[in-house]
Order: C-alpha cells, then structure tokens, then sequence
C-alpha cells in the first residue's frame, strides 16, 4: 500500500483526498519511483478544478517529480533499481509516495542536482526551454516581456534570460515581487497593479516595442499584450491564470500590427525521448553553471498530505518561486 492525493470530483482545492492505494507493479516499458520531492504546477489547478478535464474518477494529480527507481518493468533497460531519475510529464498521479511512470518519459537525474531542486525546476524548467528556445529563439541584447515574473516559471525565465544576455521585462503584482524577479535577472519589472503595462514596455523600449510576448495570466492580460507587441510580433499565451481568453475577434491581430498568435504546451514541443533527452540537457547544463537555480522558501514547501492548502496558497498569487509537496 502507499499513499496518494485523489479526487473524485472538480471544484475547489477541498475535494483533494488523502488515501491509501494499491500500486501494481510497473507494467511493460514502466518504471516505478519512490518519490522524494514533488512539483506543484499552476496546470495542476486547472486539472483539479475541471478547465483542462480529466478522462475518469477518481484521478490522481500531477505529473512532476524525483525520486528513486524502485522497480522496473519488461523491456527497460535504462533504469535500475536505485537509480535517481526525475519526470515531468508521467500520467496523472505524480502526487503519490509511489508512481509508475513510462521510461520513455524519465531522464537520469545527475548527482549535483538534489531530489527538491529537481522537482522544482524540472518541468518549469522544460516549459522555459521550450519557450525561449523553440517557441521563438530569444537572441543576446532582445528585449521581451514576461508575465507573472516572480512565478516559478518566471523565476527561471529571469535566469535565462540573463544567461542568455537578453533584456526581460517582467510584470509582478508588488514591490516584493519586483525585488525578487531583479535578484534573478530581469532587467526592468513593471507592478501591473499600479502601473500600465504597454505604456511600460513603450518607455522601456524607446517606443519600439518588444518582437515577443510571454503570457500565462490570460484574459487579464491579452489586451496589454498585445499592445505591448510592435508590428509583425509574436503573442505566445502558454497558460490561464486569470482565466482563458475566449472570444477573440481575429481581425484585432490586423489592427494592432498584422500580429501573430499562439498557444503552445509543453506536450506539443516535447513528444518523444529525443526531444526530451535534448530540452533537459540544455536545461541540466545551466543549473550545473548556477545560472539556474531554485530557491524554495520552507513556506512553500508542503507534506504530501497537505495538498489542499499548498493549492490555496498557490491559486492566492501569494506564492513566489516554486512549491513542492514532500511524500
């Protein structure tokens, strides 16, 4: 038997239950980890509350975490018993002692890397690689904006964004926050409960304007964003945290500068082992230099049990950083 946080219903962070399972031993291609630190994840949210649903009930959550392989199924061959292994898209139940998760979906996790800066970076880490790297390919000396700044993906936007010699500007909700996005690299912060941000971003850029826009808050921002973006540039919108954006007249992108629009996943970059064996190396690669790295407050870090308040605080924007659960 271990334990698990389930759900038999979407709603509020009060329908997340502590239970006691039985997890089957790894089927073909399957690897089981004893997880030592867990990701929280804002998508984790949308799953639980019923935006992005789930196939049946009741359902595990989350997808991220390290741990130690404790058992492997036929055909693996890449795994053994002890080895230290991080994962950040496994099927849901990652907040669970045990999990079977695909091999094809596990990457060896280096010794100078601790179980809980794994599970704190990992998949945040994934979802930066991909944006700045793949979604569109940030240059040295560019300048972008960045949404939700002193988030956990934000944080190691700012860090890579240094590493990489380009200019960030990050919107915080206070001056805290803006502090602690500046510690980490970005180059301008704009406090979106005070200040106007394109009129922000304008003055930042001499009104030029910045190419990209990163923006996970959603319809609270869409507006902003793209007035924020100059002639031909590129809206990425990667997540809902005010909401989804709904309802958008198409013709607005030729208005505001002939613009472009997406909406990328982190599934949609990274879809077999190649891609995740390369998005991790380069990731692996800045958080052995120390340009990438994760500062958990005790806070914001949670015993497995405690599921329900860690995703409180995290859906109260009071958070900074990353958060993780402790089996």
């Amino acid at each position: 038997m271990a334990k698990r946080i389930q759900f038999n219903q979407n709603g509020t962070p009060d329908v997340l239950q502590w239970v006691d399972v039985e997890v089957a031993d790894p089927a073909e291609q399957e690897v089981q980890i004893e997880n030592r630190a867990i990701g929280i994840n804002y998508i984790d949210t949308y799953i639980r509350s019923g935006l992005y649903p789930t196939a049946t009930f009741p359902s595990g959550l989350g997808t991220e975490a390290a741990g130690v392989v404790k058992k492997v199924g036929k055909g693996v061959t890449r795994f053994k018993p002890g080895d230290r292994v991080v994962y950040g898209q496994s099927a849901l139940g990652a907040y669970s002692e045990l999990h079977n998760v695909a091999a094809d979906r596990l990457v060896a996790l280096p010794d100078s890397i601790s179980f809980e800066q794994a599970a704190a970076l990992f998949l945040k880490g994934l979802t930066v690689q991909y944006l700045l790297r793949q979604t569109y390919v940030v240059q040295p000396g560019e300048t972008f904006l960045f949404h939700a700044a002193a988030g956990g993906v934000g944080l190691i936007a700012c860090q890579w964004a240094k590493a990489l010699g380009a200019h960030l500007i990050g919107t915080v909700g206070s001056a805290e926050k803006a502090q602690l996005a500046k510690e980490n690299g970005a180059w301008q912060t704009i406090n979106y409960r005070e200040e106007n941000i394109a009129q922000r971003v304008s003055e930042f850029t001499e009104g030029k304007k910045v190419s990209v826009v990163y923006d996970s808050v959603g319809k609270d921002t869409w507006e902003a964003s793209l007035d924020s973006l100059r002639r031909k540039g590129l809206m990425v919108s990667f997540g809902n945290a005010s909401g989804p954006v709904t309802g958008v007249d198409l013709g607005i992108l030729n208005k505001k500068g002939s613009l472009f629009v997406t909406r990328p996943s982190l599934f949609g970059y990274i879809t077999n082992l190649e891609e995740l064996t390369s998005a991790s190396s380069e990731l692996f690669a800045l958080i052995a230099s120390g340009a990438v790295h994760a500062d958990v407050p005790d806070q914001q870090k949670f015993a497995l049990s405690d599921a329900e308040n860690a995703h409180k605080l995290l859906e109260s924007r009071a958070t900074t950083g990353s958060c993780l659960l402790i089996p």
